[in-house]
């Protein structure tokens, strides 16, 4: 491998400015790899991280090099090997002069859709790494809600791996298309070398992580916006890890195995539109963070950009990124997907199906949650009330934290009366 040193002797034989890309992993090797640049680099050159490091700390290694006249870009990269060899989906974020300096060579290196790269400068600081966070973010949650298709497809129906092949596949030629359903039915038909086993089922049900979804959620909250489908995901690849528990307490909590006893095309068909519905659902709630961080943390980037630059390359590119590009188009300040009047009528032709999904999960005891908290999110957010109210008036009990009241402005503290000093409605005995 070619060293740091070697590295650094080419970067002094360039002309100045010069620019210089980064692809190591998020942490210390990233302050590692600038410590070694440093000496061989002087004012005006240009810095990009193209890993996936937490946008705070870019904004800190932005900071102390913009000290020293050094221009740092954090560029989120989105594209596996696919990507490498065919064009990412490229997140560039920092000072506009260090995006100027390289912006040709980043859009003829990018992905391209119907003519169009796919790369945007996405503002200042961090910017380029928190869009891509929020993208990693969106990818748990994509996976989640396939990985339990598969389950209800695997355990519910019974489908085989050719079966389950075939139904991906046919999805991915439907408003499904998307890159994550079209690799899924390529997985199911993959055989293992060593053993001659469809190589899906030798792999160790396991899902590691990197934890950029786990940032997701934790800004999420930070910002205090809901994105119940990315931190049920999270939590998900938590609870497989608990391999040895979830083996014990298989022992220790067993349930017959339930058959499946309804129509299973009718049901194939539910599940694809469950899983259209939910998919929706999971981008609405990262877009809308994206949206709220916007502003928050003063990056300024639109969501049409993030919704077109996505459209290719990336993990998470699919047919319904048009849609939602088409969305903030019409308009820009969107304050959710689920308003829009397409994807709001997407989702009420839907909403049958994926009742009756989740459902059919709860009643054959496979975890779904993916799809159920999708529900949930649905439901929730159209709702024009919600049981908030005794939240709040336990609050003030137990801690006078206040409330608000429908018929006047202010905060308010009630003196809450014990349980002893209401009166208790008489028994129908005594009543008589």
């Amino acid at each position: 491998m070619r060293t740091l040193e070697a590295a650094g002797g080419e970067v002094d034989h360039q002309r100045s400015p010069r620019a210089v890309l980064m692809l190591v992993p998020a942490g210390p090797p990233v302050d590692a790899v600038i410590r070694e640049l440093l000496p061989h680099l002087g004012p005006g050159d240009l810095v990009i991280d193209g890993g996936n490091s937490h946008f705070k700390d870019t904004e800190l290694r932005l900071r102390a090099l913009a000290g020293k006249e050094i221009r740092y870009l954090g560029m989120g990269i989105s594209g596996g090997e696919h990507g490498a060899r065919h064009g990412p989906s490229m997140m560039p974020g920092g000072p506009r002069e260090g995006h100027r300096q390289v912006r040709a060579i980043l859009e003829a290196a990018a992905a391209k859709v119907q003519g169009e790269p796919c790369v945007a400068y996405l503002g200042p600081g961090g910017a380029g790494h928190y869009v891509k966070m929020v993208h990693n973010g969106i990818e748990y949650g994509l996976m989640q809600l396939i990985a339990e298709s598969y389950d209800l497809l695997k355990r519910g129906l019974g489908l085989s791996d050719d079966e389950l092949a075939a139904v991906y596949q046919h999805w991915n030629e439907t408003e499904l298309n998307a890159y994550l359903v079209e690799i899924t039915g390529h997985i199911f038909r993959q055989v293992d070398e060593k053993t001659g086993k469809r190589l899906i089922d030798v792999i160790l049900d396991e899902a590691r992580q990197k934890g950029t979804g786990m940032w997701t959620s934790q800004d999420a909250m930070e910002l205090q916006i809901p994105t119940p489908a990315i931190d049920v995901a999270v939590s998900m690849r938590y609870l497989s890890v608990l391999k040895s528990e979830r083996v014990a307490a298989s022992r220790v909590l067993p349930r017959p195995a339930v058959a499946f006893r309804g129509d299973r095309a009718a049901f194939l068909t539910q599940l694809g539109n469950a899983l259209y519905a939910a998919m929706i659902l999971t981008y609405a709630q990262g877009m809308a963070q994206l949206r709220r961080a916007a502003g928050a943390y003063g990056y300024g980037f639109k969501l049409e950009d993030v919704a077109r630059i996505w459209r290719g390359g990336c993990i998470i590119r699919a047919a319904l990124l048009e849609e939602i590009r088409a969305a903030y188009q019409a308009r820009p300040d969107l304050a959710s997907l689920l308003i829009d009047p397409g994807l709001a009528q997407a989702l009420l032709a839907r909403q049958e199906d994926l009742r009756s999904v989740v459902r059919t999960a709860a009643e054959l005891a496979i975890p779904a949650p993916g799809l159920m908290v999708s529900l949930a999110y649905f439901d929730g957010y159209r709702s024009a009330w919600l049981p908030a109210n005794l939240i709040e008036a336990q609050r003030d009990y137990f801690g006078a934290h206040t409330y608000e009241r429908l018929d006047a402005r202010g905060v308010f503290h009630a003196q809450w009366s014990a349980a002893e000093d209401i009166p208790r409605p008489l028994a129908p005995a005594e009543a008589r």
